[in-house]
C-alpha cells in the first residue's frame, strides 16, 4: 500500500486550519502546516510537521509544498499591525499562489470572506476580492470559500461579545443594530472545505449557518444566555469606535476596527444564498452559556 496522499494547511495551529487538520488527518491523510509560529506547541501529537512560510523565498516556500495534493490557505491578517498590513496579506497570498503552481499542487482551497468586492473602500473585502481573482486565474483547480463570522470555542468575535456583557454594565451598539450577522460553526466551516478540496470541480461558496440574526439581536441572545444586565445602548460609530480603543488600550489589544464596524453596517455579514452550515449558533451558546466570554480572547496575542 502507498503512502497516503500530503495536503498542506496554513495555520494549522491557528482557528479553522486546526478544524481542517483535524478533518484530514481522521480521513487518514498526510499534513503538512505552513505557520508563522514554529514556537507553538504542536496540537497534533507529532503528525503534522510544522514549517515557516517562507514568503521572501520563493524556493524555498516552493520546496515545502512539493508532494501536496491539495493546499488550503486560511491565510490572512484581520487588521495590519506592525509590518502585517492587507497589502502584505495580498502579495504573500500571490507568492503561495506561485509556489503551489510550481510545486506541482493539484487544487488551491482558499479561505475568503462573504461579499468580496474589488471596489469597497474596505481594504478587507477589497484584498480578498483581488485574490479571489489570483486564485481563479492561476491555472490550478480551486475551491473558494467565503464564510462570514466563524464562531466556536476558540472564536474572538462572539467571545468578546459576551466576554463584554459580562464585565460592563453598558453595551454600545453602533447605529439601529438592524444590520445583519450569518454566523458558520468553525466545524460546519472546515467540513465545507475539506468536501470542496476533494470535489472534482472548481467552485465558490458562501460558508454561513441556518440563522441570521440583527447584531442586537445577536446580542441579547448573548446577555441572556450569559445572564448579564448591561444596559444595551444605540450610539454613532464613532462612539462605538472610540470606546473599542479605551478597552483595547486596557487588554492589550485592538477590541474592533473602524472597517469592521463599517462592514457589519453593510450588511456584509450575510448571504443571500441557502444555508451550507448545519449548526445553530442560538443552540451552541446555550450549551456554551457557562463558558462563553469568562476570559478575554486577544487578536494580538493570538497572531502577533
Amino acid at each position: 500500500m502507498g503512502a497516503a496522499e500530503l495536503d498542506i494547511v496554513t495555520g494549522a495551529t491557528g482557528y479553522t486550519g486546526k478544524y481542517v487538520t483535524r478533518l484530514l488527518l481522521g480521513q487518514g491523510r498526510r499534513v503538512k502546516s505552513l505557520t508563522g509560529h514554529l514556537n507553538r506547541k504542536n496540537p497534533f501529537d507529532g503528525r503534522v510537521e510544522m514549517i515557516p512560510y517562507n514568503f521572501s523565498a520563493p524556493n524555498a516556500l516552493a520546496a515545502s509544498l512539493e508532494g501536496a495534493t491539495t493546499l488550503y490557505n486560511t491565510y490572512w491578517v484581520r487588521f495590519s499591525h506592525g509590518g502585517s498590513t492587507f497589502d502584505a496579506a495580498v502579495q504573500n497570498t500571490r507568492s503561495l499562489l506561485r509556489a503551489a503552481k510550481t510545486a506541482g499542487v493539484k487544487k488551491f482551497v482558499h479561505v475568503s470572506i462573504a461579499n468580496p468586492d474589488k471596489q469597497s473602500p474596505l481594504p478587507y473585502y477589497q484584498g480578498k476580492a483581488v485574490l479571489e481573482e489570483a486564485v481563479m486565474a492561476s491555472g490550478l483547480d480551486y475551491a473558494i470559500i467565503r464564510p462570514t463570522v466563524i464562531f466556536g470555542t476558540e472564536d474572538i468575535l462572539i467571545n468578546n461579545i459576551a466576554w463584554l456583557l459580562r464585565k460592563f454594565l453598558v453595551f454600545p451598539i453602533a447605529g439601529s443594530g438592524n444590520y445583519r450577522i450569518q454566523p458558520i460553526f468553525v466545524e460546519d466551516m472546515a467540513r465545507l472545505a475539506v468536501q470542496a478540496g476533494q470535489g472534482g470541480t472548481n467552485t465558490i461558496v458562501d460558508a454561513v449557518g441556518p440563522e441570521v440574526f440583527t447584531f442586537e439581536e445577536l446580542v441579547r441572545l448573548l446577555a441572556k444566555a450569559v445572564g448579564s444586565r448591561a444596559g444595551i445602548v444605540h450610539v454613532p460609530p464613532a462612539v462605538l469606535l472610540a470606546a473599542s480603543k479605551l478597552i483595547g488600550s486596557m487588554v492589550g489589544d485592538v477590541l474592533l476596527t473602524r472597517e469592521e464596524i463599517d462592514g457589519l453596517m453593510a450588511d456584509l455579514l450575510v448571504s443571500s444564498g441557502p444555508p451550507t452550515g448545519a449548526t445553530r449558533l442560538s443552540d451552541w451558546v446555550e450549551r456554551h452559556k457557562d463558558t462563553v466570554g469568562i476570559r478575554y480572547a486577544s487578536e494580538i496575542k493570538r497572531h502577533f
